[in-house]
């Protein structure tokens, strides 16, 4: 049987064994290194299912008091290497914007194949973090690896731009984490969280502190995941960074984030100011995500708004602590994430980013036009898509929890939606343009788009394999 951390330990000797073929093997085609990174990822993806879950609340030293392997973590240690192939396939159709900026011998597409795996490996790590401590170093790992590549193509200067405004905003994140932490340490004298649930109930401890710890916790986080008033980063980072970049930031470190969200908030959930906070930002991040995504003109810009708004979504989910709800709603939206930015990546080459690019998409290129027609109505919450019982299961959630006003705000952004969405549609499907050249589709790019499209519809149907997945 194979052990969790083995997992971590594979993807990290990967991502090394990568990095020394391309620094030895120069003479290669660097692609090549991409397909062996999906293949070696695979065969993780494939090992995690013969991973025997187990938590370890009662550990209290060694590794184990900081890691856990618990059905929650082994599922979206799947997701992570999921995310990950699927970014990868995405940097194999942008390698030729990537070689542009490297002018010379040295292109730089290699490392741009590898740092990935040590942002999954990150990844991978965080959603086991059951120790402050771990927390941080993972969290370091994962936006170590994401400043790099926020800012690879640093000959753009809105690249350059993005990754500076990414690197100074997400200091000041983690000076938060780290402030919150000591705080928090100070006031219960522990790092784990579930020695800390023990402490919280101790009636000699200082709540008032460790609330104050919390917020200073939950500002890192709130960076993370995007949340109102935390966001201001979102959109110049994810309109400057390479569209895989834009893509891996918006899925791989959102859905982390709201794992390690979950594991922080559980012990502070006897403190009657935790969910009045949650619910507050929540509200603000429906209502700005929502409101800010209506005028954008430029696709990348639009979904960096949308990706705000989803995670509104997903804390009325958190309000109510409906952790399968959560978990399929953030499935939902890896499939049509990267299903539209699959499809941006490929158009983008051909014509540009800005919505009007896509005019007449569906008579130049059918399959994008479709593929595309399935991400933003699945984003958008159009029935029988993966996206609308994403949404129906967070607003059920809240229906039980009597959460009116999260139900009445979020219902009514869900129609703002769908006005910012289908421009889109509108643009590809009744929009005239002169272009007539077929954008070409690799055989690659096209099994990952039609698996995805698929995947969208079929868990819009038949939702039971993700719910099932997480029932034990």
């Amino acid at each position: 049987m194979i052990t969790a951390p083995e997992l971590e330990i594979a993807v990290l000797l990967l991502g090394m064994v990568i990095l020394m073929v391309e620094a030895f093997a120069s003479k290669i085609d660097k692609r090549i290194l991409a397909f062996i990174a999906i293949t070696g990822l695979a065969i993780v993806f494939v090992a995690s299912f013969f991973v025997a879950p187990f938590s370890s609340p009662n550990q209290t030293a060694g590794f184990w008091s900081f890691y856990t392997a618990d059905q929650l973590s082994i599922f979206f240690k799947q997701f992570t290497l999921l995310t990950t192939i699927l970014v990868l396939i995405m940097m194999i159709d942008y390698a030729p914007v990537v070689r542009r900026s490297f002018p010379g011998a040295q292109d730089g597409v290699g490392e741009f194949f590898a740092i990935p795996i040590f942002t999954c490996a990150g990844l991978m790590y965080l959603v086991s973090a059951i120790d402050f401590v771990f927390i941080f170093v993972s969290l370091e790992l994962v936006t170590i690896s994401f400043y790099v590549l926020v800012s690879f193509t640093r000959r753009n200067p809105v690249t350059l731009e993005a990754g500076t405004k990414y690197l100074v905003l997400s200091t000041v994140s983690t000076a938060f984490l780290v402030y919150g932490i000591a705080w928090i340490l100070g006031v219960t004298g522990q790092t784990n969280l579930h020695q800390l649930a023990q402490a919280l109930g101790n009636p000699d401890v200082d709540r008032g502190a460790a609330l104050l710890g919390m917020v200073f916790v939950l500002v890192a986080l709130g960076f993370k995941i995007a949340a109102v008033p935390f966001q201001i980063w979102v959109p110049d980072v994810y309109q400057g960074a390479p569209s895989p970049v834009t893509a891996y930031l918006s899925v791989g470190s959102k859905a982390a984030g709201f794992v390690v969200l979950l594991r922080v908030l559980l012990p502070f959930l006897a403190l009657p100011q935790t969910q009045r906070l949650i619910v507050l930002i929540a509200l603000l991040t429906l209502i700005y995500g929502n409101l800010a995504a209506l005028p954008q003109t430029n696709l990348k810009r639009l979904l960096a708004y949308s990706s705000i708004a989803h995670a509104g979504y997903l804390l009325i989910g958190v309000v109510c602590f409906d952790v399968r709800a959560i978990t399929f709603y953030l499935v939902a939206y890896l499939l049509m994430t990267l299903l539209s930015f699959a499809v941006l990546i490929i158009v983008a080459q051909q014509t540009g980013e800005e919505i009007s690019d896509f005019d007449g998409l569906a008579k130049r290129s059918p399959f994008l036009a479709f593929a595309m027609l399935i991400g933003m109505v699945s984003l958008a919450g159009v029935p029988f898509t993966a996206g609308f019982l994403g949404k129906f299961y967070i607003f059920y959630a809240a229906v039980l929890q009597r959460q009116i006003a999260l139900i009445v705000v979020g219902v009514i952004t869900v129609g703002c939606g769908f006005y910012y969405y289908l421009k889109v549609v509108r643009a590809m499907y009744w929009q005239s343009d002169s272009k007539t050249d077929a954008i070409p589709v690799n055989g690659l790019s096209r099994v990952a788009i039609s698996a995805l499209i698929v995947a969208t519809i079929w868990l819009g149907i038949y939702p039971q394999p993700i719910l099932e997945a997480l029932k034990h």
